[in-house]
């Protein structure tokens, strides 16, 4: 199957949820669906609100975006997928304040 990227989710949507591929809990645990859902994007949701500033989140949810970042460089590995085609779920999810930055990792140095 190929993927163009990876859409990423909060819980907090107002919107119906999707099914996500990965859903990261605020212990930094990690819930996968046994198959990858669909076609075009792998799916990675956040459990709770991150329409915040990086600087507004507490240590889970900065704990959270770094095992995001994490899944992402390893299913970009695995897939072929650049690790910097992130996409939001809508407008409002994850929100205008998610700190895209935080989740990026360059995988030529493993530094965002």
């Amino acid at each position: 199957m190929e993927f163009e990227g990876f859409v990423i989710h909060h819980t907090v949507c107002e919107q119906e949820p999707p099914n996500w591929d990965f859903k990261i809990h605020p212990d930094g645990s990690v819930s996968s669906s046994s198959v990858l859902m669909r076609r075009g994007h792998i799916h990675i949701c956040l459990e709770g609100d991150f329409n915040l500033g990086y600087e507004s989140m507490n240590l889970d949810q900065k704990t959270q975006l770094f095992t995001a970042s994490k899944i992402i460089l390893e299913l970009s590995r695995l897939h072929d997928i650049s690790p910097l085609y992130l996409f939001p779920h809508s407008d409002s999810c994850p929100g205008a304040h998610f700190p895209w930055n935080a989740l990026v990792i360059y995988p030529v140095d493993g530094y965002h």
